[in-house]
């Protein structure tokens, strides 16, 4: 894709005050589009309040302390991810990463076992993600690391995985569900909000690895869990908008969070992804309400913005940034 579309000043307004809570920016071990400290002024010139460094490999707090100290009109939001490359599942990298000001935990992706046993083909025509031809490279070097199991072989939680939960709930930290499977988000999620944890939103429920049913969807939402709406997912064909665009109907727009999942050379500008898919959903007949409830309050909530989870699309400007 070369040519991408061009927001519109109302799409503008109505995602201003947001976090983007899932992007993919250099420094990285994979080619992108743009650096933190590049992007950060370009988020804060079209509104945005700040962004959530995702890297599948490596912690990025530090990195989030110094976008902050270099620009501070814009937020940066530190997180990690546990495959193999942080030990996994590994409380004290969370628990350091918590007292580093990271906010956002994500459950194995790449290392999941559900991703490697995974053999749901991308539809044809979609765009592979970059980390694809990384993980070939590593497992042809011999340097795979193990499957990054949160269950045992009985379907219950680990209790490795419990300690993970409660260093999140102890550091009021947001869980991503990653890349695990359908069943797999239910039990971890489950266990979650038993151990404390606030915030928790399922990881692109919609992407190759997850296709999570919209019933199962609704009963997540029923329990307080957040779905994620990611631009890259339908954008790059790994599903319809249309299936896209009936799983917020079906679990509820209050209960769905916009993110971008941008940062690829090949993809739109990142500042640009929230409003993108503002134009979509009101050309889709969503109200801009529920806009504002998807694109900001929800994404303050899990950027650890906001405290407390807001109700109203209106109410969240109002503490924007």
């Amino acid at each position: 894709m070369t040519e991408h579309p061009t927001p519109s000043s109302r799409a503008r307004d109505l995602v201003a005050g947001a976090y983007d809570t899932h992007i993919h920016v250099a420094p990285d071990v994979m080619r992108r589009r743009i650096d933190d400290l590049a992007l950060a002024p370009r988020f804060a010139a079209v509104g945005l309040a700040g962004f959530v460094l995702k890297s599948h490999y490596v912690p990025t707090a530090e990195r989030a302390a110094v976008v902050n100290a270099a620009v501070p009109a814009c937020h940066a939001v530190g997180a990690i991810t546990l495959n193999g490359s942080v030990g996994g599942l590994n409380p004290i990298a969370v628990d350091i990463a918590g007292r580093g000001g990271a906010q956002v935990v994500w459950l194995p992706t790449v290392d999941s076992s559900n991703q490697r046993a995974c053999t749901a083909s991308a539809p044809e025509g979609a765009t592979p993600p970059m980390w694809a031809q990384l993980q070939d490279e590593l497992r042809a070097e011999g340097m795979a690391a193990d499957p990054v199991e949160v269950l045992d072989e009985q379907g219950a939680v680990r209790g490795l995985t419990r300690q993970v939960l409660r260093v999140i709930a102890k550091h009021d930290m947001t869980l991503a569900t990653g890349h695990l499977s359908t069943s797999e988000i239910e039990v971890v999620a489950r266990a979650a909000l038993e151990e404390g944890v606030r915030r928790v939103v399922v990881t692109h429920p919609e992407f190759t690895s997850q296709r999570v049913e919209a019933e199962r969807q609704r009963h997540l939402a029923e329990q307080g869990v957040l779905l994620e709406r990611c631009f890259t997912t339908p954008y790059t064909g790994k599903v319809a908008w249309t299936t896209w665009m009936d799983n917020i109907r079906a679990a509820g727009p209050e209960n769905s969070v916009l993110s971008s999942d941008l940062g690829q050379p090949f993809n739109p500008p990142v500042e640009d992804g929230l409003a993108i898919l503002a134009d979509r959903l009101l050309a889709e007949g969503f109200t801009e309400d529920e806009i504002g409830t998807m694109a900001v309050h929800n994404s303050r909530w899990l950027a650890g913005a906001d405290s407390e989870r807001a109700g109203a699309g209106a109410a969240a400007k109002e503490g924007a940034r």
